[in-house]
């Protein structure tokens, strides 16, 4: 098989840049090792910014997205028993966020990939990268017991972060930069009506929680546990009494309780990988860097990677010069490193660290006070977490 961009993963940054490079008549092939219906399946973040909205909308795939999505004009910050709003709108020209979940997104893309007749495998096995740096590099794998390859132009690994795209680097060619956290999330989905319209991130005494949603019907909620914690250990009576203990304010306002459907443990880190292409191999996506959750970035990040890289490849196909390509690596982690810079912002704001004083909680209390009370402090906040703007031209 040929084809101009061999696409590895069919999470969202690969369907996102395959329905990019379909509307710039571009061909693709997307492989991916997991099946279908693990891909849909799989629950991860929930919040889109501003501009990931506006190309779901731009590529014609957001229509159930402006149907069902859940626009957020601004948040709530919560300690010393007391929810703060921070009114992301007004302090960012218009700019909101969307609650949608990443799997919404990953039926409607795949949905847009049948509709447009372009080649999507799932269930391969055996996927391998040859001769990245070359102008004919190659994806090796096997499907149904048959051995496949595809020739490409170029290849964007968008398979994660336990993909093989990555390890395929030589290692004296790439250079990874990580952190982990001494802290998880655990987080669960219920079936229990909202109780805010908005977010709010609680910082109490007992560490960190997050309540967000899913859906008018379904509640997404989240606590600070150890890192090696195990959900087993934790009943739903245990998991309800924690989250109250730590989000119930003094006016009274605290999660509406309802059966929990699903629970999990997330571990947290940051990771980034530079540079972010070898060659004619692009990495993009979680392949190339990882978030804390807090800041809601990951999807997003994946997101700004592809149009990037989409834009580089429409140069390259209509004006045969890889201008955009040759800075396609250092446009990225401009960004990326601005996400990681928030991220951890918000996850040092917001969380206890082990070991940390009552001096250490009494600091934190003090940042909250004044972020919570500075136009500035907020206005930084909200840029930030609606989506800063993408500085570069595109094509």
């Amino acid at each position: 098989m040929h084809t101009q961009v061999g696409i590895v993963g069919a999470g969202p940054a690969g369907l996102l840049l395959g329905q990019m490079l379909h509307l710039q008549g571009i061909d693709s092939i997307i492989v991916e090792n997991r099946s279908r219906e693990y891909v849909i399946e799989r629950v991860r973040a929930g919040v889109l910014e501003q501009g990931t909205v506006d190309l779901m909308i731009e590529l014609g795939v957001g229509e159930r997205l402006r149907r069902e999505g859940l626009p957020h004009r601004g948040l709530y910050l919560s300690f010393a028993g007391a929810r703060h709003y921070l009114n992301l709108a007004e302090l960012t020209g218009g700019k909101t966020i969307t609650v949608y979940g990443q799997n919404e997104v990953v039926k409607d893309l795949i949905a847009a990939r049948v509709a447009s007749g372009r080649a999507l495998y799932f269930n391969v096995e055996q996927v391998a990268i040859q001769d990245a740096d070359s102008h004919r590099p190659e994806i090796t794998f096997q499907k149904d017991g048959r051995e496949d390859q595809i020739e490409c132009d170029f290849i964007a690994g968008c398979d994660g972060f336990h993909g093989i795209c990555r390890p395929s680097i030589p290692p004296g060619s790439i250079k990874s930069y990580e952190r982990d956290y001494p802290f998880a999330w655990l987080g669960i989905l219920a079936e229990a009506a909202p109780s805010s319209e908005e977010l709010v991130y609680t910082f109490h005494h007992r560490g960190f929680a997050l309540f967000s949603m899913r859906s008018p019907k379904i509640t997404r909620l989240y606590f600070q546990v150890p890192p090696d914690e195990e959900i087993d250990k934790w009943s739903d009576e245990a998991i309800w009494d924690e989250m109250l203990t730590r989000m119930t304010t003094d006016d009274g306002w605290k999660p509406n309780r309802g059966p929990i459907i699903q629970k999990s443990i997330t571990p947290m880190r940051s990771f980034v990988a530079e540079p972010m292409r070898y060659g004619r191999l692009f990495l993009a996506g979680d392949a190339a860097h990882i978030v804390p959750p807090t800041g809601a970035k990951g999807l997003n990040l994946a997101a700004t990677d592809v149009m990037v890289l989409a834009s580089g490849l429409a140069e390259y196909y209509t004006r045969g010069t890889m201008r955009l390509l040759d800075d396609y690596s250092a446009t990225c982690l401009r960004r990326v490193w601005k996400a990681q810079r928030f991220s951890w912002w918000m996850t040092q704001t917001l969380h206890r660290f082990p070991g940390e004083s009552e001096f250490d909680y009494r600091r934190q209390l003090a940042d909250l006070d004044y972020l919570t009370s500075s136009l500035a402090a907020m206005t930084s906040l909200a840029e930030n977490y609606v989506g800063l703007p993408l500085d570069v031209p595109l094509t």
